[in-house]
Parts: C-alpha cells; structure tokens; sequence
C-alpha cells in the first residue's frame, strides 16, 4: 500500500508573531430540565434519531436529550472502536399505561443488556407522544462506576438504539454508532457574524476523477482581489455529492506574490517546480469537517502588500473502488470582511517531512512513530527574532491506520503540557477543534508529535513518505485522570469506587447559566496535518 502526501514540517508562516493579551470565554453552564441544549446531530443515515448535548466544564457534567421517532424504548450511551460489548447504555420510556421506567445499564454482549449497579444518570424528562420518544437526562465526564466509559476531549463513539415497543432487546438494525467531538468549548452562535460578509469561492471545476486509488490534484487560483486590507474570518468545504466519499483532504496554500504560476490542474507533487512556491498552509480541512469560524479576534491577513495574491488549491481524492467518471468540484468557500479583527493569523504546521521512507509493519498491535520540532530553528529560517507563539485550535490528521495521536510541549528538557490529543481518533471525523485555553509557545520550546498506528487487518509493509532524522524523542508524562462523581441514586459497590481522585459529592445542576471570562494570553489555531500524521498551528499578529 503506497501512500503519498506533501511535505508535512515545522517551518512554515513565522512572519506572523507580535502578540498581546486578550480576553477569552471559557464556558460553565449549569444546565437543568428546560435548559436549552447548543450542540445537535442526527446519529442515524435516516435521521430517525436527534441528539441534543450540552455540557458544564466545571462541575463536570454532560446533558443529553435524544428524540426518536418510536413508540418504544430508546437507549443512549458510550462504546469504544472495536466492540459494543461492555458499553454502557442509558435506557428509558413511556408504558402503554403512562408509567415511565429509566436505567443505567451495559451490555454484556452484542444483545444483551444489564442494569448497573451503580446508577450515575438523572433523568430530567422522558416523554411520548404520537411521534417521539424523547429522553433528557443529565451524567458525568467520569463516575466511579467501571461500567460507565468516560467522556473525554477525545472523539466519543456515541452509542445509540431504540425499540418498536417496549421491550428491552438490542435489534442491530435499530443499533447506530456515530463519531462526535462532545466537548467542543466553542459554539458557532457565540461568534459574531460581520454584516459587510463577503463569499468568495476556490475550487476545482469539472475535474474528472482518475480512476487510481489516491489522487492529487493541484490549481492555481487568485484570492479576492480588494484595495485594503480586509480579514478572512470563516471557511467551509464545498463539497459535491457523490454514491462514495471521495474527497480526503482540501489545503490552501499561499503563493509567493512574485511567483509566475502554471495554469489547469496538474498532479500536486509531479515534476513541476512552481507547486513548491506555494507550500505555506493557511486553511485545511479533511474528511468529516464541516464549516470553521476564527475566534472574534483573529483573520487571515489579505489585500496588503505583505499578503499572497495567488493560493495553491490541493484536493486529495480517494477513488478505492476506482470508478470511471465521476466528475467532481469541490473545493473552500472562504468569508471575508472589511471590519478589521485585532490580530492576524498564521499556521505552524508540524510532522513528517517527505523523505525518503517511513513504514509501518503488517499486523501490529501498536507502532508508534514521532515528529519532533525544535522552536530554537524559528529564528533562523525567519531571519529574525521569533515572539512567542499562541495557540487557540488543532486538526488532528492521520490516515486509516491511527488510532490516536498527541502533540506534547516542553521547556527546558521538562514536559510542560499536553496542547492536544485524542486517544479514541476517527478517520471520518476530522474537524478543527478549539482549546479550552490558549497555549503559549516560546523560542526553545520543543514540540512532539506522537501518532499510534495499528494494523492487525494488514499483511503487508505499509509504505508512508516521511524524513527520518537522528534525534532523542523525549518521554511523554501522561496526564492523569481527573476525579469521579459518585452516584446520585443507586448503589455504588466498593469496586466501583476509584481508590484516588472520588468525589464523593456531584455537584448538581441548575437551570441558570453564565460564561466566565477569563486573561488568557493571545492564541492561535495547531492542526496535526499530514500523510502518517503531523500538527498545523494558526499563528496571529496584532493589525
């Protein structure tokens, strides 16, 4: 298996770096019965299921309300990648009489379910009527109970089932699994929407699909022509529907205003020079994103004399079944304004550079592979002093073999923190995601990637393009969990309780609400982005 991607390093946009402090809402909902619910998603392909989520950061619940149209049980809960067996399922319903009955259970195999004997979910609604079943029911992140699985800023497989009556049997046909990043700590409503929004369009137009596995394809395209500096302040995939998913990633690339650029579309990485001028990533988006709005402070920098007038338009697309023409243009709508945010922003891509050969052995349980980047390099490929470096979001990327990947930060030989990670990585859900807080990187520090691959469904090498350089990889502390609530009803038995870090008192939930502000140092977006893994960071500037 032969995978090829572009050069993925960490030395990409360090023009961008005088950086001030500023405010930033970190979010504590108390959430109650009638509390509305920000999040939303269907779980099933026929939207048969709706869920709603909300969550406080501070006392460590999450609110769910799943609506499904039966006039049976319906059923909520967590799973992990390889099996349904052991998840926990929170069930619940409305008798033909008008007698609700709730629970906390988890199955013990693929059919079977048994009430826990703790019970850590509090039910706040259960309804029938003539179209929906709905359930709202309050839990937290950790409880004590082992049959509970924990919610996590990781990628959460959300559990979901329902019956056509009231009897409580698992049918697979009415059993769904769905990838979703519960904790988002940034809500779209939050963020303001300029009222001079400007769209403007760069795709690929009528590209006829080669029928290979893995194809890059490569335009040239002008960014929005205007006479002052304006900020690009959202972008979304514009994407073409077709029977498969076809399109893997989309990355923007900035061009040197001096470059003189070929025309059509050619393969990204073929003989000609001029896709090496426009190698500095300022958006990218991969296979289960969805639309991304900067924070209210930050933009990308266009219409100075200083910014690219011209961008390298990069689709990678995955035509596994190889079918014959399939017409595709897909590509990033960006919005642009004249109302002027108070920084600019950058990204710092980090991973794998390509060459000459990384591989990955068949049948591995766990093989870990590591990028290290060196900040003390930023000043000599800037040719000037480099600021500190914040940091606001990520995108985590890998291809179907990782399984979890996280980017470490250290000072002065010590491990300072964790910036990002998700041990529970989905291929089909990555989106750029937004830190709790911002994340200061200064001249010196080191930044390490670590990606985990499995491939137990393998019997042969898999084949990545990367550069290998000698090096000490340093150790990654792993950061402890954060305490469990015991139980609000129920028994919670004594090997259910976690010896270190019980609470043995959850906090409860209101009906009020209120955000919390809070001096952070400025920020910037860090995304992982590459062929085995890497890490993109949006840097910004004051205007």
């Amino acid at each position: 298996m032969l995978q090829v991607s572009g050069a993925m390093a960490c030395d990409l946009l360090f023009r961008l770096f005088l950086l001030l402090a500023l405010a930033a809402a970190l979010q504590s909902n108390r959430l109650g019965p009638t509390s509305r619910l920000r999040y939303s998603r269907f779980l099933d392909p026929s939207s048969v299921m709706f869920l709603l989520w909300d969550f406080d950061l501070e006392a460590e619940i999450i609110s769910f309300e799943l609506q499904v149209r039966t006039a049976g049980w319906v059923g909520l809960g967590v799973t992990n990648r390889y099996t349904n067996v052991g998840s926990d399922l929170v069930v619940g319903g409305v008798l033909p009489n008008g007698n609700v009955y709730f629970s906390d259970q988890h199955l013990v195999d693929e059919d079977t379910l048994q009430e826990d004997a703790s019970q850590d979910a509090e039910l706040l609604g259960l309804t029938e009527d003539a179209i929906y079943t709905t359930m709202r029911f309050a839990r937290p992140f950790r409880s004590c109970d082992p049959h509970d699985l924990d919610i996590t800023s990781d990628t959460v497989r959300v559990l979901a089932a329902y019956g056509l009556d009231d009897t409580l049997k698992l049918d697979r046909e009415h059993t769904f699994v769905k990838s979703i990043f519960l904790l988002q700590v940034v809500h779209p409503d939050d963020l303001d929407v300029p009222e001079d929004a400007i769209i403007h369009d760069l795709e690929i137009t009528d590209f006829l699909i080669p029928e290979d596995d893995t194809t890059y394809a490569c335009t040239f395209l002008p960014l929005p022509i205007v006479s002052e500096k304006h900020h690009i302040y959202k972008f979304e995939p514009k994407l073409v529907y077709h029977n498969e998913t076809m399109v893997h990633h989309i990355l923007v690339y900035a061009c040197g205003n001096s470059s003189v650029l070929p025309t059509g579309i050619s393969d990204c990485y073929g003989a000609d020079p001029a896709f090496s001028l426009c190698s500095q990533v300022i958006v990218g988006w991969a296979v289960g994103g969805t639309s991304y709005q900067f924070p209210d402070d930050v933009g990308i920098s266009i219409g100075t004399p200083l910014d690219p007038q011209w961008i390298r338009l990069e689709i990678h697309y995955s035509n596994f079944n190889n079918l014959p023409g399939v017409y595709d243009s897909s590509g990033i709508r960006v919005y642009y304004t004249a109302q002027l945010r108070k920084y600019d922003m950058g990204v710092l891509q980090l991973g794998f550079f390509t060459f000459p050969i990384h591989f990955i052995p068949p049948g591995a349980e766990s093989f870990m592979s590591y990028g290290l980047c060196r900040t003390e390099k930023f000043e000599e490929m800037n040719g000037a002093p480099v600021p500190d470096i914040q940091v606001y979001g990520y995108l985590l990327h890998t291809h179907l073999a990782g399984r979890a990947l996280q980017a470490v930060q250290y000072r002065n030989g010590t491990q300072l923190r964790t910036i990002c990670k998700d041990d529970s990585y989905d291929f089909n859900l990555q989106e750029t995601r937004d830190l709790p807080s911002r994340v200061e990187i200064k001249p010196g520090d080191e930044l390490l990637v670590e990606c985990h691959y499995q491939t137990l469904d393998r019997d042969a090498m898999t084949f990545e393009v990367v550069e290998n350089t000698t090096g000490w990889i340093p150790d990654i502390i792993p950061t402890p969990p954060g305490p469990c609530l015991e139980s609000s009803g129920g028994k919670v038995e004594a090997q259910d309780k976690t010896p270190a870090g019980f609470r043995s008192s959850p906090v409860a939930l209101s009906s009020s609400s209120k955000a919390t502000l809070r001096r952070l140092p400025l920020a910037a977006v860090l995304l992982v982005q590459s062929t085995l893994s890497g890490l993109l960071a949006m840097l910004q500037t004051r205007v």
